[in-house]
């Protein structure tokens, strides 16, 4: 219910009478990227889902706010790297992330011109993300408590009109966390300091990579005033 109330408030910052809004949903998947499992930038196995709104300031740019959730794991018999796969770690962790900024359009995306638009596009901005603090204790993780931390998106895509009203987009985004304890590999409790693993002087990354499909509303912008 907080986080229906959210995104409604969202939606309240803007003049609907000037712009002209997104709504939608996202799906695909996530993977993390860190001190176990394998090393891959993108490479999904958990599913990811959440929502987004956009509100269009002008054909090149729009304020991007949204909800998205995932479980993320690794195994380190799934690396190939020797001294992972021989450890044998493996974690299970919970991400929601709630984010803000800007969604910059490479070429014009007048939604109130006929025919097909195409577009790739990059957003960054802000995100505050919950997760789980862990230890892995004989090679299996173990949650202590809820913890939260702000995280920087770096997100690519690429998105087109497939009608009047619908845009559908694919991207992958990552982000660069503040925390090095994703994993597990960097437990806050300090009885369980003796437990660290890993390269302790970075921090943690996790990617969304997925399809978002949006609805349009709103009366036509003058982008020519802005």
């Amino acid at each position: 219910m907080k986080r229906l109330f959210l995104f409604i408030l969202i939606l309240g910052f803007a003049k609907s009478n000037a712009q002209i809004h997104e709504i939608g949903v996202f799906l695909g998947g996530s993977n993390y990227i860190g001190d176990v499992g394998k090393t891959n930038y993108v490479n999904p196995n958990e599913l990811a889902f959440g929502v987004l709104y956009k509100w269009n300031k002008s054909p090149r740019h729009a304020w991007r706010f949204s909800y998205m959730q995932s479980r993320i794991t690794a195994n380190d018999l799934d690396s190939k790297v020797p001294g992972r796969y021989k450890r044998g770690y493996n974690f299970v962790n919970n991400i929601k992330e709630f984010s803000a900024g800007l969604e910059f359009n490479f070429f014009d995306f007048n939604l109130h011109q006929f025919g097909t638009k195409v577009t790739p596009y990059v957003f960054t901005g802000l995100c505050y993300t919950n997760y789980e603090e862990l230890s892995i204790v004989n090679g299996i993780s173990k949650a202590d408590k809820n913890n939260s931390v702000f995280t920087i998106p770096m997100i690519v895509g690429v998105k087109a009109n497939v009608t009047k009203e619908w845009i559908l987009g694919f991207e992958a985004g990552a982000r660069y966390t503040g925390t090095d304890n994703l994993d597990g590999s960097f437990p806050k409790n300090p009885n369980l300091q003796p437990l660290k693993f890993g390269n302790n002087n970075s921090r943690d990354w996790y990617v969304f990579t997925g399809f978002t499909l949006t609805y349009t509303f709103g009366e036509k912008p003058c982008y020519c005033a802005d």
